[in-house]
């Protein structure tokens, strides 16, 4: 990892944020809602100011050379803004997640444990385009009590600055701090970001791949997020032919730069003869691109060939890779090879092979007859989310409030020590569950 001197500015902004995010910890869910309302509000007298901003930057990033999925992020028109907006409210409409006792117990007479819920204390966010992530973390970071640092990338940096500047005037007429937001505007300053352990509690990237791992591989601070989507649906014999298409067209073009939508579609071998004309006839309606493995070649004409790179790609575009499989041991196998755990899906109306499926296919979300476009945390009913997290450990999948608090020990007692439960004459636990 590379070690530069951290410019003081960035760690007077650190300290700011932490002094800022610790007043912001102890405030009531009240307080916490009002501020969130005032973001939304804000936001909506803002919203030329931000459209315009957002165009500016498309324009740029267009003389740039900016590529085609990512420019797709990049871009946030009104329905976009509209939407983001109405993720800020149904986070304010959210139960607190601080504050929560998840155990409360006597451990003996008068010696009471609890363990209560409680906020990080500052968000390191680095993202790539889609400025709207900000105004989803931001939301996301208030009710649960978090100090956040935004770092855009310099494709959305109008786009930020415009949504940072509302949300801090929002800010400013309650009891929330405007100074627990901040945003960083430069490069350099992403390695010095990476290097705050002392005040910045978890990292949280939202980008390419390439741009996540250049994360996780240069800072100490936990880092929460996914460096890959390449996501599958598989066509099981049992599959409704109509429904599978149209599962199949949605989780691949609805829209094609974002993680969850498929990468590989998967066939079996005994439904590939009618199922893959329908498909191809849909998807080349839609502007895609196929690639086959030989056995699909036999049935699609004039398609691309695949090669055994194209199982590790995610394309974040209009292309999709096909293979046709002889069992669906066949496809959960090579889900569990080429997948990201990301979302894995299967169309079937086979009960019992759906439920093999979700059982044994290693995925943070396992679908049966949908699209794999629905994981996400405002469609899940989160509000928002911060990112989608790959990891085995919890959290796992689109990430919202409860990904974002921690929890602590408190221990009440009158006078109580260790030594009176040891020896020959040591007293009992109790040990009684109050709650």
């Amino acid at each position: 990892m590379t070690i530069v001197d951290i410019a003081s500015p960035l760690i007077e902004i650190a300290q700011k944020t932490r002094s800022s995010a610790s007043k912001l910890a102890v405030l009531s869910t009240e307080a916490k809602n009002q501020a969130i309302e005032a973001i939304a509000q804000a936001l909506e007298s803002a919203r030329d100011d931000i459209l315009q901003a957002n165009i500016a930057d498309c324009e740029a990033a267009t003389a740039d050379g900016i590529a085609k999925p990512l420019y797709k992020r990049l871009q946030l028109d009104e329905h976009k803004l509209r939407d983001a907006i109405a993720g800020v409210r149904d986070v304010g409409k959210l139960a607190d997640p601080v504050g929560k006792v998840q155990i409360h117990r006597e451990i003996d007479t008068g010696l009471i444990l609890k363990r209560i819920t409680c906020p990080l204390g500052v968000l390191g966010i680095i993202f790539e385009a889609r400025p709207e992530a900000a105004i989803q973390i931001v939301s996301l970071a208030i009710k649960s009590g978090n100090g956040v640092i935004l770092k855009g990338g310099k494709e959305a940096i109008r786009s930020c600055e415009a949504i940072v500047k509302a949300i801090k005037q929002g800010l400013s007429h309650t009891a929330v701090n405007p100074d627990v937001v901040q945003l960083l505007t430069t490069r350099e300053q992403t390695i010095e970001l990476l290097q705050l352990d002392k005040y910045v509690d978890l990292i949280i990237p939202r980008g390419s791949n390439s741009f996540v791992r250049f994360v996780q591989d240069n800072t100490r601070i936990p880092v929460l997020g996914h460096a890959d989507g390449i996501c599958h649906l598989y066509i099981d014999k049992g599959a409704d032919i109509a429904k599978a298409v149209t599962i199949a067209v949605d989780a691949k073009t609805q829209y094609p730069a974002a993680c969850n939508a498929i990468e590989t579609l998967l066939v079996h071998a005994s439904i590939a003869a009618d199922y893959l004309p329908q498909l191809a006839a849909a998807m080349q309606a839609n502007h895609v691109e196929l690639r086959g493995d030989e056995r699909t070649a036999k049935i699609l004409h004039h398609l691309t060939a695949a090669t055994a790179q194209d199982w590790e790609t995610e394309y974040s575009d209009l292309i999709l890779a096909i293979k046709i499989v002889d069992s669906i041991e066949d496809a959960i196998a090579h889900i569990n090879e080429y997948g990201s755990r990301h979302t894995e899906a299967i169309v079937t109306e086979d009960l019992a092979a759906a439920e093999t499926f979700l059982g044994l296919v290693n995925a943070a979300g396992v679908y049966h007859n949908c699209s794999t476009r629905f994981a996400d945390g405002f469609r899940y009913g989160f509000g928002a989310e911060v990112g989608i997290s790959t990891q085995q450990m919890p959290p796992r999948g689109p990430v919202g409030l409860e990904g974002l608090v921690t929890y602590k020990y408190q221990m009440i007692g009158d006078g109580h020590i260790v030594a009176s439960y040891t020896g020959a004459n040591a007293k009992s636990f109790t040990h009684r569950d109050l709650i």
